[in-house]
């Protein structure tokens, strides 16, 4: 593990960050001193009422009834938070602190149409004007309201005013399938239904009325269709029997209101990738969201009044939901829609010196690409605005992290994270008070009791271990949708360690406390004893030039042998699979890893199957390749490439070799 040393924190981080103002808050109000972060963290973890309670009381809660307790039962699963509390999320993001009714609350940029941006104010009459649209609709607590509709203001607003209301949100991004959408949407049975006529990507338009009209027919819990005219703006409704979003948010004197709801009450429903059965619907709720989020955002990520902040997303990952929370802690957010590769990879830097950036999120595979591709965007924009830089959805390198200090800026905190969208945030990652160091994520995150558990159960450090969660956080979910003993919520997290939330990542936690996340638990490469996360494997095998993607699957040897360790590759350029290739991969494997990792076979494929939020799915082509037929092991409509597939269903009927 490396320990460069690639940004450290200023002297005066205590005086100048949110976390710093947060610590001084602490030994004002509660009379406690931490020495470091470490310190702090640990307390963080040891006395979960305090700190929660803490964070309620330092960011002053909105709420309507205040709670008689913190936890009342802080058993796993089936924590109770913050009892007797009522709130509203929307009004707490709504509240903007810091900001004026003219400051900026929501920049848009897209490929549709122009940008536009909303002040505080407009956002707030916006919300105002959706949420008597909803209620004339029927809308009340406890109401399905789905949004069919890309990274926009209106998808925003629409999210915001059914909480005001709430009533119960859940978004897909319109290039899901139809298949996909149904499958998530059938489970949480909508009331109302609001989607895009299409959307450009790039250059491209994508009509997807037909999708839209397919959604409704599968849906007959849907009594209202409301269209957003995307694609054609001077378009009608389009849809018979449907209505317009001007329709819907037209003029009207209602007040904007809040509902209270008590802490648990449902917001919105996740959903986890779908790309094995059913989507689990994941039921997250106001306050917890509410409390992680202005955690996280705050004291992790330093955002507030004057920052602009960004994350490359749909509407369909977590992220987007997490981004959206920024007007909570003050921030100004930055929204996207579109090919962040069209016409080309400086697309979203091109973005982020254009709206100021104070914060840039994306993905460990897009900063990945553009260091292949010979991106330096420091040369090429301005970025002095950029003081922070967030990576997610896979492991970052150090590959990753040399390139961002070199060719984007030497002056950011890169900050490298992980977590899910069962939680909604990232449960490690960075902090203003530590260093960043190359490879590593930064820390265990406040509140978040992460450990690695080794074989026996027990915590090691320095060694792989399965991610587990020792104590409850808010943002864990309320529960699964339908699930009404909680029986499929305990077994996706609680049935290997009872009381232990088990994520399914494998992580290695060092001396000092930093994180390494080396891939999914169910999809380790264990040769001959030797464990090793896929992430090591991808590090060294797309380092190379002549490699664009990979994919390595082990199929293990029921007997107890090595088995078969398959490495599938995209090259660059279209360039053939020789044998002058495949020895060099040997190669770099042999060096950077062991012997026993040495592929015993290596095919060159089109594409690597990959969700729509980007991630590979190695289990489920693990499935293909050992006879699960493809439309069992994989939902197509959940992944960007359904087609990628076709190339190991071809290789599992011809048998592998």
């Amino acid at each position: 593990m490396s320990n460069e040393v690639l940004w450290t924190p200023p002297s005066d981080v205590r005086q100048t960050s949110r976390i710093g103002h947060y610590l001084h808050w602490l030994e004002r109000e509660r009379g406690l001193a931490f020495a470091d972060y470490e310190a702090l963290r640990l307390w963080s973890v040891q006395n979960i009422p305090d700190f929660w309670r803490s964070i309620w009381d330092y960011f002053e809660v909105v709420s309507h009834t205040p709670p008689t307790a913190t936890i009342a039962d802080r058993h796993m699963p089936g924590t109770r938070w913050f009892p007797g509390a009522t709130l509203n999320y929307a009004e707490n993001v709504l509240r903007m602190p810091g900001r004026a009714g003219d400051d900026p609350a929501v920049i848009a940029h897209g490929q549709t149409r122009a940008p536009q941006t909303l002040t505080k104010d407009e956002l707030r009459d916006a919300v105002r004007r959706c949420a008597a649209g909803l209620r004339r609709l029927g809308v009340g607590p406890g109401d399905r309201v789905a949004a069919y509709a890309p990274n926009i203001p209106e998808t925003y607003v629409l999210m915001l005013a059914s909480a005001s209301l709430g009533a119960i949100f859940s978004s897909c991004a319109p290039e899901f399938g139809t298949r996909s959408v149904c499958d998530r949407w059938q489970q949480i049975e909508p009331k109302v239904l609001v989607a895009v006529d299409g959307y450009r990507y790039g250059d491209k338009p994508v009509d997807r009325a037909a999708e839209v009209e397919a959604i409704r027919a599968a849906l007959p819990s849907v009594e209202h269709l409301v269209m957003i005219n995307y694609l054609n703006p001077a378009a009608g409704s389009g849809s018979s029997g449907s209505s317009g979003w001007d329709e819907l948010t037209s003029a009207t004197d209602e007040p904007l209101t809040f509902a209270p709801v008590p802490f648990d009450h449902p917001l919105y429903v996740l959903y986890s990738s779908g790309t094995t059965g059913l989507p689990k619907p994941i039921v997250h709720g106001h306050g917890g969201i509410l409390l992680e989020h202005l955690k996280m955002l705050a004291l992790h990520h330093d955002l507030g009044p004057a920052d602009r902040f960004f994350w490359f997303t749909t509407t369909g990952w977590m992220m987007w939901n997490f981004l959206v929370s920024g007007p909570a802690v003050g921030a100004t957010i930055v929204l996207f829609d579109g090919n962040p590769g069209a016409p080309s990879l400086d697309t979203l830097w091109t973005l982020a010196e254009e709206t100021r950036l104070t914060y840039f999120g994306t993905s460990a595979p897009f900063l990945l690409a553009c260091r292949k591709s010979g991106l330096v965007p420091r040369a090429d924009h301005d970025l002095s605005a950029l003081r922070g830089l967030g990576s997610t959805g896979a492991p970052l390198p150090p590959e990753g992290f040399a390139w961002v200090y070199a060719d984007v800026s030497d002056t950011l905190q890169l900050q490298s994270l992980s977590g899910g969208t069962d939680v909604c945030t990232g449960f490690v990652g960075g902090v203003p008070l530590l260093p960043v160091r190359s490879g590593e994520i930064a820390c265990r995150a406040l509140g978040a009791a992460v450990e690695a558990f080794g074989p026996d159960g027990e915590p090691v450090r320095d060694q792989l271990g399965e991610l587990v969660i020792t104590e409850p956080m808010p943002s864990m979910p309320v529960g699964f949708w339908h699930d009404p003993d909680g029986s499929r919520y305990r077994e996706a997290y609680f049935d290997v360690y009872p009381g232990v939330w088990r994520h399914g990542d494998w992580i290695t936690i060092n001396e000092h406390g930093g994180c390494v996340i080396t891939g999914r638990s169910d999809a380790t490469l264990n040769r001959g004893g030797v464990r090793l996360g896929t992430s090591e494997f991808y590090s060294v095998v797309e380092g190379l030039p002549e490699i664009a993607d990979s994919l390595v699957i082990h199929l293990e040897d029921s007997e107890g042998g090595a088995g078969d360790l398959l490495l599938f590759v995209v090259t660059t350029d279209e360039r053939d699979l020789d044998g002058d290739l495949t020895a060099k991969i040997a190669k770099e494997l042999r060096t950077a890893l062991s012997p026993r990792h040495v592929p015993d076979a290596v095919y060159r494929i089109p594409g690597v199957p990959r969700t729509l939020s980007g991630k590979k799915l190695e289990v489920p082509v693990k499935k293909i390749l050992t006879g699960t037929p493809a439309e069992s092991a994989a939902a197509k409509g959940a992944l960007a490439n359904p087609e990628s597939l076709a190339a190991f269903e071809k290789l599992a009927r011809e048998g592998v070799s």
